[in-house]
């Protein structure tokens, strides 16, 4: 097996004083960067500061929108009008946009988080909404979605420049939704686990549900979260195990579906 793929994870995601997640550690390991824009976490320092680094390391940069939840870290649902929705989205793209170019970089791409993100996987009009707002900002921003979902149907009808993502740590409902993380086995904490997944994906070119059916998907990036303890183990091993397998490690070109 012989093929490309990115290594994605979401950062910046620190607070003031408060301190989430091992940037540096990961900058080591992923191949792109999602950094929060201040709405569910962040703040100018820390996307600052974030920037500054993805920059030195040469790692692809992208803005990560939420919702307005610093309290809930965006995984609280909200009931937000599109118009309203889609001005969130062009408020944050274009903070991380001014932070990246003060920090000699740029901002190629972007993903939604959390329940913004969740919600946009289920809902076709609303990942429209979300997605044509950052198009009218920067009409050749990729724009990154959970493979198999509304959110790739949703780039794919705009027509835009798109990179499809499946999970390492997330385990997936038999339509490509992710296992809501209340549920047991929802999120997968066993670094080797993690690894021999995301070979396996990438070799049959399919996202493998917890119930083990096979879902087709174009894999263009993989995502590892840093919010969770075990974080950069399980981003290192499945580095290792794609290398290992032979799959080359590179930013998504963000081709046209």
């Amino acid at each position: 097996m012989t093929r490309t793929v990115d290594l994605n994870a979401d950062m910046g995601e620190s607070f003031g004083a408060w301190s989430l997640g091992d940037d540096a550690g990961l900058l080591d390991i992923v191949t792109s960067a999602n950094i929060a824009c201040g709405y569910h976490a962040g703040d100018p320092d820390v996307m600052a500061a974030t920037m500054k680094h993805a920059v030195a390391k040469g790692t692809g940069i992208g803005a990560h929108p939420g919702f307005p939840d610093l309290q809930g870290f965006g995984r609280r649902r909200m009931s937000v009008p599109h118009g309203t929705l889609g001005n969130m989205v062009r408020y944050q793209l274009g903070a991380a946009q001014a932070m990246a170019r003060a920090a000699g970089g740029a901002v190629r791409h972007l993903k939604l988080h959390g329940a913004l993100a969740n919600m946009a996987s289920e809902d076709l009009a609303m990942a429209r909404a979300c997605y044509q707002a950052a198009l009218s900002v920067d009409p050749e921003i990729i724009v990154m979605v959970l493979a198999g979902t509304a959110q790739q149907q949703a780039a794919q009808e705009l027509g835009c420049k798109t990179a499809c993502e499946i999970f390492a740590d997330r385990a997936y409902n038999d339509d490509a939704t992710l296992v809501d993380r209340s549920l047991p086995g929802a999120v997968i904490h066993d670094p080797a686990e993690a690894g021999r997944r995301m070979v396996e994906m990438v070799r049959e070119g399919a996202i493998i549900t917890a119930s083990g059916k096979r879902i087709p998907a174009r894999i263009d990036t993989i995502c590892l979260h840093g919010d969770t303890p075990a974080a950069v183990a399980i981003a290192a091993d499945v580095r290792r195990a794609l290398q290992d397998s032979n799959v080359e490690l590179a930013q998504f070109s963000g081709a046209v579906l």
